[in-house]
């Protein structure tokens, strides 16, 4: 199980702090609060892009991170592959399950994904699928979000044998992860609990 230790919003010192302590790898989701700290700290960090990417921004993101955990649309995911084949580069994407109840989430719904899957991909590599569940106290409610977004990923390993690295599930922040891991998360994303509240 990797832990990502989202640092968004949090300053720099932050960051060093926990790499001190001998973590590694840490979650943006702002390309300039990115690339900032990108310069600013050691090269040997592991980034994940873990917020809505606009694609005019794929230059201040791509050179830089491990992985792109929020492809939440079509449109996106063509253009991070194109970008990739431009520039000679594969980047690991995970695919954004929408199960929560809120609609201001993003993401893509189990039918839109499917047919993403038999395509190929050159400057992309299709890791696995993220999703965050329903903003609520319920604990029913977030193992419903968690079971949808763990059976779908099943269904897919079922289905799509040739995809042999979809192997990841990105479920599970500092309220939820727990629970996360009995759904099979093999990363969780966690800000608070690491970093206390966010600095604005």
């Amino acid at each position: 199980m990797l832990l990502v230790a989202v640092s968004k919003f949090h300053p720099a010192e932050a960051v060093m702090e926990a790499y001190r302590a001998g973590h590694r790898c840490f979650g943006e989701s702002r390309p300039q609060e990115l690339m900032a700290k990108v310069n600013a700290l050691p090269k040997d960090i592991c980034w994940h892009f873990i917020g809505h990417l606009q694609t005019n921004k794929l230059k201040m993101v791509l050179p830089y991170v491990k992985m792109v955990e929020s492809v939440d649309s079509l449109h996106l995911l063509e253009a991070i592959d194109r970008w990739g084949v431009e520039n000679g580069r594969v980047t690991d994407v995970l695919l954004e399950l929408h199960v929560a109840a809120e609609e201001t989430k993003q993401g893509f719904s189990c039918e839109e994904i499917l047919p993403l899957l038999s395509r190929q991909w050159r400057g992309v590599r299709l890791r696995g699928l993220m999703g965050m569940a329903t903003n609520t106290s319920d604990e029913a409610v977030i193992r419903a979000d968690f079971r949808k977004i763990s059976d779908f990923k099943q269904l897919i390993n079922n289905n799509f044998p040739q995809l042999d690295r979809f192997d990841q599930l990105s479920i599970g922040m500092s309220g939820d992860w727990p629970v996360a891991l009995e759904y099979g998360a093999t990363i969780v994303r966690i800000g608070t609990a690491i970093f206390g509240s966010r600095v604005y």
